[in-house]
C-alpha cells in the first residue's frame, strides 16, 4: 500500500503546476494567448473564458465575478484555498496532496502531453554572478535595439549575468537585459527568454506623488516613454497581468491614473478590473488603437 508523503506549502508552492492541477481535477483550459491559458472558471459559473493562469509563473487570476472565498488571484495554494472554500489551511494542504499524490509535478505544461506522467524535478538554483551597465553585450544591446528602446533603456535597465544549476551540480550560463522589482529581484529578457530570478512583484519608478501610470511590462513603459520623454508621472509596472490586484492597491493612493494595457484577452479583462476599482482611471490604450501594445506600435513605425 502506498503512503502519501505530507509535502509542506513551501514544497507545493514551488512545484506544483497550477495547469498540471487544474488537469488532475478535470479543468483544461479553452485556449492560449502568449504564455497564459485561459479557462472556464472553475470557482464560479460562466460562459466565456476568464480565468487566466501563467504557467511560467506558477500564478493565477480570475478576471471575472466573484467567487463565495473571495480570493481572486495568487499561487496554487491560493487557488485551492478559493476552490476547496471554506476548508481551512491545513485541510487544503492535505487535498492538495491527496490530488498530487507520490509525485510532485514540476512547472510545465503542455496541453497535448497533460496526461503523461511527471517525474519529480526539483526547482533550478539560481545565481546572479554580476551586473553591468548596457552597452558591453553586443546580443543584449541588439536586442534592445530591435524593440526600438535602446535610448530609452540607458540608466533604466543592465546586463545581468547569472547562471543556473541542475540537481547533477551542472551550470549552464545565461545573460539578459534586466531590471528589478519592488523586492529586488531581476525581471530578466532577452531574445529567446522572459522571466524573474527571485519572487515575483511589480516594479514601481516613483515621480509625480498624483499621477500615475501603469503598463504591464517594462518594455511597454520604455515604449511609451520614448515617446513622452519629459514625462513626471509615477510609473507602475505590473511585471505579470496576475499582480493586477497589488497594482489597484497602490494605483488607489493616486488622484490621476492612467494604464496602457494590452488589446489582447488578458488585458482586456484587466482593464476592465482595474476601471471597475478605480473609475475615474483612464484608458491611454486609444495610442496603439490598431497594435497589441505599445512596444508593437512604435517598432511598426520605426
Amino acid at each position: 500500500m502506498n503512503t502519501l508523503i505530507n509535502y509542506n506549502a513551501q514544497d507545493i508552492r514551488d512545484q506544483v503546476s497550477p495547469a498540471d492541477f487544474l488537469a488532475r481535477l478535470g479543468h483544461h483550459p479553452a485556449y492560449k494567448s502568449g504564455k497564459e491559458l485561459f479557462y472556464n472558471s472553475m470557482l464560479r459559473e460562466e460562459r466565456t473564458a476568464s480565468f487566466c493562469v501563467d504557467n511560467q509563473l506558477g500564478v493565477w487570476y480570475d478576471h471575472g465575478g466573484a467567487n463565495p472565498s473571495g480570493i481572486k488571484g495568487g499561487n496554487i495554494i491560493d487557488l485551492a484555498l478559493a476552490y476547496w472554500y471554506p476548508l481551512s489551511f491545513r485541510e487544503v494542504l492535505q487535498k492538495i496532496t491527496e490530488i498530487i499524490g507520490n509525485q510532485l509535478p514540476v512547472k510545465d505544461y503542455l496541453p497535448e502531453t497533460k496526461h503523461r506522467k511527471r517525474s519529480p524535478v526539483k526547482i533550478p538554483h539560481y545565481e546572479i554572478q554580476e551586473v553591468k551597465e548596457l552597452g558591453g553585450n553586443p546580443a543584449i544591446t541588439e536586442y534592445l535595439q530591435s524593440r526600438k528602446v535602446w535610448r530609452a533603456s540607458q540608466g533604466r535597465m543592465k546586463e545581468v549575468y547569472y547562471f543556473v544549476e541542475d540537481q547533477k551540480k551542472l551550470r549552464k550560463y545565461f545573460f539578459a537585459a534586466g531590471w528589478q522589482n519592488e523586492l529586488g529581484s531581476w525581471e530578466v529578457r532577452n531574445l529567446y527568454f522572459k522571466g524573474c530570478l527571485g519572487h515575483k512583484a511589480i516594479s514601481l519608478i516613483p515621480g509625480d506623488e498624483h499621477s500615475l501610470v501603469l503598463f504591464e511590462g517594462y518594455i511597454n513603459y520604455l515604449s511609451w516613454l520614448t515617446e513622452h520623454p519629459l514625462e513626471t508621472s509615477t510609473v507602475l509596472i505590473l511585471n505579470s497581468i496576475s499582480l493586477l490586484e497589488t497594482a489597484i492597491r497602490k494605483a488607489k493612493e493616486y488622484t490621476e491614473v492612467c494604464f496602457f494595457f494590452d488589446h489582447d484577452l488578458g488585458g482586456q479583462g484587466a482593464s476592465i478590473d482595474l476601471k471597475k476599482a478605480i473609475p475615474g482611471a483612464k484608458d491611454g490604450s486609444h495610442h496603439y488603437l490598431n497594435y497589441n501594445d505599445y512596444n508593437d506600435k512604435l517598432r511598426a513605425e520605426k
